[in-house]
């Protein structure tokens, strides 16, 4: 049986809710490209710990967070809400500072002058651990989930998810743009480093946005649509959940797609730090991969839309991948010696990239409308949560195969930290790595979208034809309707959904 909606009486959908929702990922990216482009580099170049056990603490984290996520989102589904409250931006107020006081200790500059190599490491782990799979995923869970309530309109949706995008986007702007013209120094021997206390004060920095992003967030946003605490009954219980998620193809098709996608993009990122260090020879280059690569992709907050209304979301998305890998691929077998040529490959598949990543959690409520089609039921939070968990395996997976990657090629910590620089060898397989991997990972990404993922432009039409359907069947009010309610204002009207034929047929 279908699960019952409320929809509140609230103020129309508008341009404060796209801004509210961008303002969210802004925030969460103000910790999460932070950790993305610089965790790696401060603990190998900084801190002297080895690029293998870099690697080895990001994967052990996203395991762990297969249970804290897929916790957070069975949490949030199930915790009472009190009257008059909110499912999910509760947890965006409660979380915002603790969250951004644990991305700060991750980059304190002191933890390179430990005498014991066990101590660094201790550190590294105990404050990547708070961060990323505690606080980061109390909050971004109830955020990302938020955007199924906000509206039940699909364009708006990919509104959202553009706008979210473009939040992320401009926390990107800052820390590849800005904080490698402050971070990165030249040493007495003309090698370029990173500074330990630059990058301490740079995370503080960030962290302190992070947090003002948060509250414009809570105040902008607005649940809509609230879904009323689902029991722990036998028939609707957390098992029976994970059987709809885990038999439900489109997730495991986006799933796919956008792990893929994530390895590719987060490998790329965390490699450009070593490419602009050794390839190119010059740290504070990075900070044009931010104006080629981040500028132009704004364009996208109306681009996207159009495209995506147009052709449908999964059409668009393959061939943006296609054309993304083909770029990466040219640039690897042409072998690009000036940076300025290497900027405009890295714009163009940049870009290209980017409308997947601007369009894509868009997919992810359309994945939670078409289980809703399918099984009669809604699990905002915890469908997002299995997705967001596999996101973190994609981002484990990058982290881990940089520094495995890096260990292969023969790079040296020891050298990085005293500022000597790599061989001729390594830096050319550096190249070969920023290049090669994620060119053909894109093309990988644009397959499983094309033979996995079935959700194409016509069948998201038809399932919001059937779930607008169910919505505007007559109603049953199940509200207290005694005559002393009469003298209080009406805030929302509940409704209660009745089974579409549709879903006993998939």
């Amino acid at each position: 049986m279908s699960t019952p909606l409320q929809t509140a009486r609230k103020r129309p959908f508008g341009f404060r809710d796209k801004i509210g929702y961008m303002f969210g990922d802004f925030g969460n990216d103000f910790t999460f490209i932070l950790q993305v482009m610089f965790f790696m580099v401060f603990y190998t170049n900084v801190v002297g710990v080895s690029a293998a056990h870099v690697g080895l603490l990001l994967l052990v984290a996203r395991i762990l967070d297969a249970f804290t996520d897929v916790g957070m989102g069975v949490l949030v589904d199930r915790l009472p809400v009190r009257d008059g409250g909110t499912k999910f931006k509760r947890w965006i107020k409660f979380i915002m500072v603790p969250v951004a006081v644990a991305s700060a200790l991750m980059y304190m500059s002191f933890v390179a002058d430990f005498d014991s190599y066990t101590a660094k490491v201790v550190w590294m782990c105990a404050t990547y651990f708070l961060w990323g799979s505690i606080f980061y995923t109390a909050i971004n869970i109830p955020y990302g989930s938020m955007a199924s309530v906000i509206t039940a309109d699909s364009d708006e949706r990919a509104q959202l998810s553009v706008y979210r995008s473009t939040g992320a986007a401009l926390a990107q702007l800052f820390i590849v743009f800005v904080l490698p013209l402050v971070v990165y120094v030249t040493n007495a021997a003309g090698v370029s480093v990173l500074d330990p206390q630059r990058m301490m004060w740079g995370g503080i920095l960030c962290s302190i946005a992070a947090v003002i992003c948060y509250a414009v967030c809570y105040v902008f946003s607005v649940e809509r649509i609230q879904t009323p605490v689902k029991a722990d009954t036998t028939e609707h219980g957390l098992g029976a959940m994970a059987k709809a998620v885990v038999t439900n193809r489109a997730l495991g098709g986006l799933i796919a797609a956008a792990l893929i996608l994530l390895i590719a993009n987060l490998f790329l990122s965390g490699m450009l730090s070593y490419l602009f260090l050794n390839y190119f020879g010059n740290g504070k280059l990075i900070s044009y991969t931010g104006l080629v690569g981040i500028i132009p992709s704004l364009a996208l907050i109306v681009i996207a839309p159009l495209l995506a209304k147009r052709f449908g979301k999964t059409e668009v998305s393959i061939t943006a991948m296609l054309i993304g890998g083909a770029v990466l691929l040219t640039a690897y077998f042409i072998k690009v010696e000036s940076v300025v040529v290497w900027l405009v490959f890295y714009a163009v598949a940049i870009f290209m990239i980017s409308i997947f990543n601007y369009l894509v959690w868009a997919f992810i409520t359309d994945v939670i409308d078409h289980q809703e089609v399918t099984t009669g039921q809604r699990d905002d939070a915890t469908v997002y949560a299995v997705y967001s968990w596999a996101r973190k395996l994609g981002q484990a997976i990058a982290g881990g195969a940089i520094g495995w990657a890096l260990s292969l090629i023969g790079y040296s910590e020891t050298a990085a930290k005293q500022g000597t620089g790599q061989s001729v060898a390594v830096n050319e397989s550096i190249y070969m790595l920023a290049n090669l991997v994620p060119g053909i990972l894109c093309v990988v990404v644009a397959a499983a979208l094309f033979f996995l993922y079935p959700l194409k432009k016509s069948r998201v039409e038809e399932n919001n034809r059937i779930l607008t359907a169910r919505r505007e069947e007559p109603q049953i009010l199940v509200a207290d309707v005694a005559s002393d309610s009469l003298a209080q204002p009406c805030t929302s009207a509940t409704t209660t959904l009745t089974p579409h034929p549709d879903a006993l047929n998939n």
